[in-house]
Order: structure tokens, then sequence, then C-alpha cells
């Protein structure tokens, strides 16, 4: 896919996939839609867009601060305030949201979309996808794995709607999927002997997938 930011054009697939986790995890940090609504602050979208761009392509892709601005369309000093960005301090305000004024709340605006495109963008390194996606990931995945007839799969995805990740020990686990069974065997047994922490249903099925295998089932 072709990208257009700015006057130069990126043909880069995995720039824009990344920017896009980035985003929907900083709206996660954010509360969500429903929260930045709610504080009348929906015009942040454009900014947190445009940092998540610029910390993917710092981060990831090693830019200087002058190729950041003409990729994104942004002054050098913009790029620069957002770089320089305190994630603390922008989820602090993020926390106290409340006794900002409207004002405080408009001045704040880059800087804070630049605290959280860098917490974002760590979370989404370290494998902590944003809640809608990891949503999306489980009903597709159900889905698919109903159409190709992976019934276990299917049931264990189904069940796992609505569930927070990183899931960091069995307990959850074993607690939804009471009276599933897994080729054979119960998934409160297959999921006390997989790997924590599980950070997405793309990984849970792969561990019980490896499990599986181990027990020489296929």
């Amino acid at each position: 896919m072709v990208v257009f930011l700015g006057e130069v054009k990126l043909n880069d697939a995995d720039l824009e996939n990344l920017v896009s986790r980035v985003f929907f995890k900083s709206l996660d940090l954010l509360g969500g839609l429903h929260k930045l609504a709610e504080y009348r602050t929906l015009t942040w979208l454009p900014s947190l867009a445009r940092a998540s761009f610029v910390i993917v392509l710092r981060e990831e892709y090693l830019k200087t601060e002058e190729e950041i601005a003409e990729i994104v369309g942004l002054t050098k000093n913009t790029v620069r305030n957002i770089l320089r960005a305190d994630p603390n301090l922008a989820l602090y305000k993020i926390q106290h949201m409340d006794e900002l004024t409207k004002e405080e709340k408009k001045e704040m605006r880059v800087h804070t979309a630049g605290g959280i495109a860098k917490l974002a963008f760590k979370l989404v390194k370290d494998g902590q996808e944003a809640q809608v996606l990891l949503e999306f990931c489980a009903t597709s995945g159900a889905q698919v794995a109903q159409v190709c007839d992976v019934p276990w799969a299917y049931a264990v995805l189904k069940r796992m709607k609505g569930v927070k990740y990183p899931i960091e020990n069995s307990d959850v686990l074993a607690d939804l999927l009471k009276g599933i069974d897994i080729k054979g065997l119960p998934a409160t047994e297959v999921v006390r002997e997989i790997n924590y922490p599980v950070k997405s249903p793309a990984q849970l099925l792969h561990e019980i997938k490896e499990y599986l295998q181990m027990k020489g089932i296929s």
C-alpha cells in the first residue's frame, strides 16, 4: 500500500501496520474513544496519529528529526517536542484530566500525544497490543477456526471474548475454559502446562498447539 505523508510517498506496509498498532494502543491508554468524547478531546486524534508516526519513524526506522518532519508534514520543532515528551508526565496528566481546565487540555495536546505514543510504542513492542485489536483478532480467529473445522480453537476463542491481555498465569484460563476438551484433553489441564504470560489470542493458540505436539497429539 502506498501512503502519502506531506510530499513523501511511503510504500511500506510494515510501517503503516506498526503505526496503526501504536495508535490503537495510545487510544487504549487514553481510555478509548468513549473517554475522549467524555472529556471533549476527540480533536486529539490527529495529533495522536501524527505522534504515532513520529515515534515509530524514530524508534523503529531511526529517522532524523529533519527526515521525520518532511515525511509527516510537521515542523522540526513540533517533531522535537513530540520526541522529548515525557511518557510518565503525559500519563499523569491523563489520569488527572478532571482537574484540568479547557485551555490546559488544549495546550497539552502535542506534548501529551508524544508521551502517550512513546509509552504505547514500548508496550506494543513488548507484546501488549491494544484491547480493541485483541478483541478483533479473537472474534476473527474464532470465525476462521469455525470455517476451517478446528472446533477446539473456536471453542477456546469464543470463551476468551472480553479477556484482558496479557494473561499472567493459568488461573483465569482454567476458570474460563472449564468443560472444554482439546483433542481429548481437558482444557483446564492444557492451560496449566503452557508458557506465560500470554499476550494475545494468537499466542494462546500457538502455546496450546505446541503443548499438543509435545504430547504427540496432532
